[in-house]
């Protein structure tokens, strides 16, 4: 069996990090929601949403123009390709392994869909912004595979590990890290200081951590500075993300977050206001 140690300390000897709550989500087509701001979300808080999507571009539907305030969403393209286009001007296309990095801030309007002919799949995460950053211009990085650094099994999507780091201008309590395993491989991972939120995605296999956790379900760790072991029966690939949590409350809008109710109007009367330049320069659709 291959370990892979972070430190000297001998793995057996640390207590196990637990698992507090399972989720399978919600399908809807070719999404799963398997965290949402009003329950998970609750939960692993500055990450309040996350999405599972898997399909053939020839039948998924296409994703028209929508807003969004007082967050950031990653979507990460684990297979095939999509377009993208929004507010600021972007357009292109993400490759398999590629990343879309879009902080709404104050607000953005963005579109996407499924393009090329290999069956696509993938996940769209939202974190909540800090006060500082919820009203701040939105800005977007579109960064291929060959941009992120690996630490042993990991690929750095956001923050830092060890002498690894992302290319994405995040806020700096997060790491959000793209996992794979091979049969019989273990791996140690030590979060950094003060994140005690962590929570995990499996997406191919099962890993041991120290339950079991099947592909398609996401675990939530309890709260903690510590260390997390994780094992791989067989071949084993999962997103891993962890922070500090975030202090503030969830104030909801229908494609919002922010952490007070008049943060959550500004933001909406702003992303009301691009929709309607968009509409006038016909770009809504």
């Amino acid at each position: 069996m291959h370990v892979l140690r972070t430190g000297s300390a001998d793995l057996s000897a640390r207590r196990a990090r637990g698992i507090v709550h399972r989720t399978r989500g919600r399908s809807n087509g070719p999404i799963v929601r398997l965290v949402s701001p009003s329950d998970v979300g609750e939960l692993i808080k500055p990450f309040v949403f996350l999405d599972y999507f898997e399909a053939d571009p020839a039948h998924a539907p296409a994703t028209g123009f929508h807003p969004h305030s007082g967050i950031a969403t990653l979507t990460l393209l684990l297979a095939g390709r999509v377009y993208y286009e929004d507010s600021t001007g972007a357009k292109g296309v993400i490759e398999t392994g590629g990343v879309e990095w879009m902080r709404a801030g104050g607000g953005v309007w963005h579109t996407g869909g499924f393009a090329g002919t290999e069956r696509v799949r993938g996940y769209q995460l939202w974190v909540a912004l800090p006060p500082e950053l919820e009203h701040s211009p939105a800005e977007a990085q579109y960064l291929g595979a060959e941009e992120f650094q690996r630490r042993g099994p990991a690929r750095i999507l956001l923050g830092r590990h060890e002498t690894a780091a992302s290319k994405v201008s995040a806020p700096p309590t997060m790491n959000y890290f793209d996992v794979t395993l091979q049969a019989g491989e273990r791996w140690l991972y030590q979060p950094p200081k003060g994140h005690t939120v962590a929570w995990i995605a499996v997406h191919q296999g099962s890993v041991i951590t120290p339950g079991k956790v099947v592909q398609g379900e996401l675990a939530v760790f309890e709260e903690s500075n510590g260390a997390i072991e994780f094992e791989a029966p067989g071949e084993a690939a999962f997103i891993l993300g962890s922070a500090v949590k975030h202090p503030h409350d969830l104030v909801l809008g229908y494609y919002s977050v922010h952490t007070h109710r008049g943060a959550l109007e500004k933001g909406e009367a702003n992303i009301q206001a691009i929709g309607r330049r968009l509409s006038m320069e016909g770009r809504r659709g």
